[in-house]
């Protein structure tokens, strides 16, 4: 992987690698998130990136939504804790097209007064959606619960009440203090030199003004476990169960990621899914994530079944969380784990777009993106004696906190 990398003048860093596709894939990502938002503007980094596509200072929505659709491209966008991003798929003999079109969105927007109202409507009917979905509002809430209350652990969404109060001039305050230069970058996969990449990237992008970070994020609160219940008179009882992890920096990281995968992995044959749905028939969905931040992480493990079967399974993820802190795993079983996650992670290097937007994830972090080599030997210098180590800090069941909907 030759991938390539330059620094403007205005600190907005780009990359780029060259592949033999008549597809391309461009975006730019800032590392703001919800994360980044007062009390009173919760939900506006989520906001922001739906009405940046309402209109510029020379296109109307239709006119943007059209740029790249016409010559049948995609224009998408998402929001996480952490950053925003806005990109695009498209044919290589439109890069400029895309390329100026990202630019005029991300610093021309106007934001019209009349789209931000109509869009509140759409968002508002989104956050509806979302709370009638018990198996993806439980993550939401356990993330509130375990960060008590600070801001990375709110909704992205945010909630009614704030958004409706949203004012163009809330929107450009929030980017003014939020959205620095240097923690811009603009991300590439096609089939186009770096040079002319870099020569478009400095026409639309160069003489953007350079703007540092007004707001200071302020780290997470000290963690105490919790024991919730709610009654959300569901047909089935889902639950989630977990803890406080290390975050993006951490050389403890990636043998959580392992572990992680070990446990309740996307492989039908985790240990978990194995536990709790094959062998018992208690669960039809167990799943384990692990989720890193700049400074912090949390790992968490949802299962969702019977109500009835409700403390069985229960019962059976402490059994499997006990092993992994207990028992080290075998020389076979070790190599089966490492060959599994690194299987996983080359397949998903595969899709161009998704390498795309983890060069861009990974250069916000680190200023770096290591190749699938460089990921092998991470992986496999993993030892079964750090594994154990993570689990018992991470799997002790005194510092579990549990969210449970019944």
């Amino acid at each position: 992987m030759d991938l390539q990398m330059h620094t403007m003048p205005n600190g907005i860093r780009l990359a780029h690698l060259q592949v033999n596709s008549m597809a391309a894939h461009f975006g730019f990502m800032v590392h703001t998130g919800s994360r980044d938002e007062k009390e009173r503007e919760n939900g506006m980094a989520h906001f922001i990136e739906h009405v940046i596509f309402k209109g510029t200072r020379k296109r109307k929505s239709f006119h943007i939504l059209s740029r790249l659709e016409d010559v049948g491209g995609e224009l998408n966008a998402y929001t996480t804790k952490e950053e925003t991003c806005i990109h695009a798929s498209f044919l290589k003999q439109d890069y400029n097209r895309a390329v100026e079109l990202i630019h005029d969105i991300c610093f021309n927007s106007v934001f019209p007064p009349k789209e931000l109202e109509r869009e509140k409507s759409v968002i508002i009917d989104e956050i509806m959606s979302y709370l009638d979905t018990p198996s993806e509002l439980i993550f939401d809430e356990f993330e509130e619960q375990v960060y008590n209350h600070h801001a990375i652990g709110r909704s992205i969404l945010g909630e009614e009440k704030r958004i409706m109060t949203f004012t163009r001039d809330d929107v450009y305050n929030f980017i003014r203090h939020n959205y620095a230069t240097d923690e811009m970058v603009l991300s590439s996969v096609g089939d186009i030199s770096f040079n002319h990449y870099k020569k478009m990237c400095e026409k639309y992008f160069g003489q953007v003004e350079p703007r540092s970070r007004l707001r200071k994020r302020s780290r997470p609160n000290s963690y105490e476990p919790l024991h919730l219940t709610r009654d959300k008179n569901t047909f089935q009882s889902h639950c989630i169960v977990g803890n406080i992890a290390y975050d993006a920096h951490s050389e403890k990281r990636i043998p959580l990621a392992l572990l992680n995968n070990l446990l309740g992995g996307p492989g039908m044959n985790s240990r978990l899914n194995m536990s709790l749905r094959e062998k018992s028939g208690y669960s039809y969905n167990v799943e384990s994530h692990y989720t890193t931040y700049s400074d912090t992480g949390i790992f968490q493990v949802y299962f969702g079944g019977d109500k009835d079967k409700f403390e069985k399974s229960l019962k059976l993820l402490y059994r499997e969380f006990k092993k992994v802190r207990d028992e080290k795993l075998g020389t076979l079983q070790l190599s089966k784990a490492k060959k599994q996650l690194m299987g996983q992670v080359a397949i998903a290097s595969e899709s161009n777009e998704h390498l795309m937007l983890s060069i861009a994830k990974s250069i916000l972090m680190y200023n770096r993106f290591d190749t699938l080599e460089e990921i092998r030997r991470k992986i496999e210098a993993i030892t079964t004696s750090q594994i154990m180590e993570v689990a018992n800090e991470i799997l002790d069941q005194n510092k579990l906190s549990i969210l449970h909907y019944q």
